[in-house]
């Protein structure tokens, strides 16, 4: 099974952009990939430190076979460095909306 790291932008978004992190982490999962969805690696008893939550996300994508992108990862520092690690260390870097089922994709 796929094992898919949604990426996109949280700095400076409302709700630091968990609703759409959420939502796309459902239609996946729907589509029978695994996800690792930052949204719901934070603890609110932990550190919210920039450097802090990009440690701790980064380990959980090296854990994936692929990174999503959401709509705005462009303007995201953070979306940026996981794009150029996930690239440069030969993990998939696909578009979040353009994910299909996986027996589809194999056809």
């Amino acid at each position: 099974m796929t094992r898919i790291y949604l990426c996109g932008p949280m700095t400076g978004i409302k709700d630091f952009n968990f609703p759409l992190f959420n939502t796309e982490a459902k239609r996946l999962l729907a589509l029978g990939y695994e996800v690792v969805n930052p949204a719901e690696i934070v603890n609110t008893s932990e550190s919210t430190d920039w450097q802090y939550c990009m440690r701790r996300d980064i380990i959980q994508l090296m854990t994936c076979d692929t990174l999503a992108k959401l709509p705005g990862c462009w303007k995201s520092r953070g979306a940026c460095i996981e794009c150029d690690l996930s690239e440069r260390l030969g993990i998939t870097v696909v578009y979040a909306k353009k994910v299909i089922n996986q027996r589809e994709s194999k056809q």
